[in-house]
């Protein structure tokens, strides 16, 4: 169990746990993940993680069919500037290796945005803290075991 997993218990949300095959010669995790789990790819978002100008790290959550808009991320976080965040530093904030960074249960909890898309879903999919392991719940449950806000934040 993941501490994504142990998150949503503690805090009472509804919420399925899907896994699957996790191919290592595969780059798209999300895009995988729509394929083998047969999961509309709108639905599946993916967790990344940005440097602010101020020096902090923040997440972004988008669809894995879109990509982050590093500007409008960061003028949601009230920053002027954001940037992808380096690997390394990504791993040691969160808890998580790359491919499998879940917006839940992170060793410290980061300033957490969604992209507005996911209001048109009754559910959303992210990674549940592990490669081929998904987590499926409520983007209002999400947003609050995050502290998250939602924004227009897809590049798409």
């Amino acid at each position: 169990m993941t501490p994504a997993i142990k998150l949503a218990e503690q805090r009472g949300v509804v919420f399925t746990v899907k896994s699957y095959e996790h191919d290592p010669k595969c780059n798209s995790y999300g895009l995988e993940a729509a394929e083998k789990l047969n999961i509309n790819a709108a639905q599946i978002f993916k967790t990344l993680v940005v440097k602010l100008d101020t020096g902090k790290l923040a997440v972004g959550i988008v669809p894995v069919t879109g990509s982050l808009n590093l500007k409008n991320i960061a003028k949601a976080l009230g920053a002027k500037k954001a940037v992808m965040a380096p690997a390394a530093e990504v791993q040691r904030s969160t808890g998580y290796v790359l491919g499998g960074v879940s917006p839940l249960g992170q060793k410290k909890p980061l300033p957490t945005v969604l992209d507005s898309s996911a209001e048109s879903f009754h559910e959303i999919h992210v990674s549940a803290g592990k490669r081929g392991l998904e987590i499926a719940m409520a983007p209002t449950d999400l947003l609050a075991l995050t502290a998250g806000q939602l924004a227009t934040i897809d590049q798409g």
